[in-house]
C-alpha cells in the first residue's frame, strides 16, 4: 500500500543528493504551458465569449453569463445548512484572529537629521481569488483566501469557482454560501486556465485584478506561471502533501488517519512519515489497511495517493536525522509527533506550517486552527511562504531629505555614481547645489 525508503546506517547525504532520495510527485508546470497557451491566448482576445467556450468543453455546462447573481449568493447563504453556517462562521472568527495580528505598520526611520525614510504598507487594489472544484467542495479555501485579503485592506475582491452541471452551471452553492457569509458579491462561474486568464487580462464582465491567488489544479499553475508578470501570483500550488516525524511515542492510529486524510485529496497527494522507529512503521502499515478499507474515496484518491512514488515510511537512524530528512523535504504540512515536540518544532526551518504533537493535526489547520491552508507544495517551503495579510501587502519607501542632509551625503552620491559610470546620476546633486560638491 505504501513503500519504505531505508535510510539508516550511512551518514545522510546533503543538499539536493538527499532531497532525490525523497519522494515526490511529478508536476511538471512547464508542460502544461503549451496547453494552456492557448486558452489564455483565447480569453485574451474573445474575453467572456472564451471563458464561456472553454468551461463549456472543459466542465461540460454552456452558460449565458460567468458573473453569479446577487440574489443567487443570497439564496445559497440562506439555504445553507445550519451546522455548516456556524462551522465557517467559527473558522472565519479564528482566522481574522490570527490574520488581523499580522497587520504591518507604518514606519519612519531617521537616517540622519533631516533625512527619513518611511515605510508605508498599501493593499493591492483589486484581488482574483481561485477556489478549485472537481473532485471536493472547498469552502473553507474561500475563508482562507478572502480573510487575510479583507484583513489586508484590499478593496477590490473577485471569486472564481468552476462551474459544476449539476447545479446548473453555478459553482458549489457551499461555496457561494460563504463567498456570500465573508460579504463577496463578485463571484464566477469559471475555472482552470481561462479563470487566470479573465482575471489577468479583464473581460466585458470581469476587471483586470493585479494579484490572483488560490490553488488549483496544474492547468492553474501553469496559467498562473505564465501570466505572471501581468499579475502577481501568490504561488504554483501542485499536489498537496503531508510528512510526519515521529518516534515510538507516536499513536500509530493517528499517524495512519492523518497520512489518509492527506491521500483523500487526490491521487497525487502525498504522505510521507520520516521514523527512527520499525516498530511504528510495521504499526502504521497496519493500521492504514485498517482504515483504509473503512473509509470513503479509496479507489480513485487515497490508495493511488498512498501507492504513488509521492508517497512512502522513511526510515531514519534517529530523530536529528528525522529533522535534518524533513527539513531537506519542506513539507507544506509538517506534523512533528514525538517526545519533545514542541522543542524539535521550534528546529524546524523548512515547512509551510507546522502542527505540533497528538493534538494538532493538519485537518485542524485545513479548517478552524485559525492559521492558513494556502501553503506553499513541491519543496517551496525552503524558500516561499503560506498565504498571509503581507501577501497582498505592498511596502512603499517615502524618502524625505533636507536640503543640508542631502548637502552631507552628496559627496559619497557623486563618488559611488562616478565608479559606476554613471555621472548623471552624481550630476542631479550637483546641480542642486551650484555644481559644486558641498564641503564636509
Amino acid at each position: 500500500m505504501i513503500s519504505r525508503i531505508d535510510l539508516r546506517g550511512d551518514a545522510l547525504p546533503e543538499g539536493g543528493a538527499l532531497r532525490d532520495l525523497l519522494p515526490r510527485a511529478e508536476f511538471d508546470v512547464e508542460a502544461a504551458l503549451e496547453t494552456v497557451r492557448p486558452i489564455c491566448e483565447d480569453v485574451r482576445h474573445r474575453g467572456s465569449a472564451a471563458v464561456i467556450d472553454w468551461g463549456e468543453k472543459f466542465d461540460g455546462v454552456r452558460l449565458e453569463s460567468v458573473r453569479v447573481p446577487a440574489d443567487t449568493l443570497a439564496r445559497a447563504l440562506a439555504e445553507l445548512d445550519p451546522a455548516v453556517r456556524a462551522a465557517l462562521d467559527e473558522s472565519v472568527r479564528r482566522a481574522r484572529l490570527v490574520h488581523r495580528a499580522q497587520r504591518r505598520t507604518t514606519h519612519t526611520t531617521q537616517v540622519v537629521p533631516g533625512g527619513t525614510v518611511t515605510e508605508k504598507w498599501v493593499p493591492v487594489d483589486r484581488v482574483g481569488l481561485y477556489v478549485p472544484g472537481g473532485r471536493a467542495v472547498y469552502p473553507s479555501s474561500v475563508v482562507m483566501n478572502v480573510v487575510p485579503a479583507q484583513e489586508a485592506g484590499v478593496p477590490g475582491l473577485a471569486v472564481a469557482s468552476p462551474p459544476q452541471r449539476e447545479f446548473g452551471g453555478l459553482p458549489h452553492p457551499t461555496i457561494l454560501a460563504a463567498c456570500a457569509l465573508l460579504g463577496v458579491d463578485e463571484v464566477y462561474a469559471a475555472g482552470g486556465a481561462q479563470a487566470v486568464a479573465m482575471f489577468a487580462y479583464g473581460t466585458a464582465d470581469c476587471r483586470p485584478v493585479d494579484l490572483v491567488t488560490g490553488p488549483g489544479n496544474i492547468y492553474v499553475a501553469a496559467a498562473k506561471r505564465l501570466l505572471k508578470g501581468r499579475i502577481g501570483i501568490d504561488a504554483e500550488a501542485g499536489p498537496t502533501e503531508i510528512a510526519i516525524l515521529a518516534d515510538a511515542t507516536a499513536d500509530p492510529v493517528h499517524v495512519a488517519a492523518d497520512l489518509i486524510s492527506q491521500a483523500e485529496h487526490d491521487p497525487m497527494a502525498a504522505a510521507v512519515l520520516v521514523t527512527d522507529s520499525a516498530e511504528l512503521a510495521d504499526a502504521t502499515e497496519a493500521e492504514l489497511a485498517t482504515q483504509v478499507a473503512a473509509t470513503k474515496h479509496v479507489e480513485e484518491r487515497i490508495a493511488p495517493a498512498l501507492a504513488g512514488r509521492q508517497s512512502a515510511i522513511v526510515l531514519v537512524n534517529d530523530l536529528e536525522d528525522g529533522l535534518t530528512v524533513v527539513n531537506a523535504y519542506a513539507a507544506e504540512h509538517l506534523e512533528i509527533q514525538t517526545a519533545g515536540a514542541a522543542a524539535l518544532a521550534g528546529r524546524v526551518r523548512n515547512a509551510g506550517a507546522v502542527f505540533v504533537g497528538p493534538w494538532s493535526p493538519v485537518s485542524l489547520g485545513d479548517y478552524c486552527a485559525g492559521s492558513n491552508h494556502v501553503l506553499p507544495t513541491g519543496g517551496c517551503a525552503c524558500h516561499s511562504s503560506g498565504l498571509s495579510v503581507q501577501s497582498f501587502l505592498r511596502g512603499i519607501h517615502i524618502v524625505d531629505y533636507t536640503r543640508d542632509a542631502l548637502a552631507e551625503v552628496t559627496h559619497h552620491v557623486v563618488t559611488l555614481a562616478e565608479a559606476e559610470d554613471l555621472p548623471a546620476h552624481g550630476a542631479a546633486l550637483k546641480a542642486r547645489f551650484g555644481w559644486k560638491v558641498p564641503q564636509q
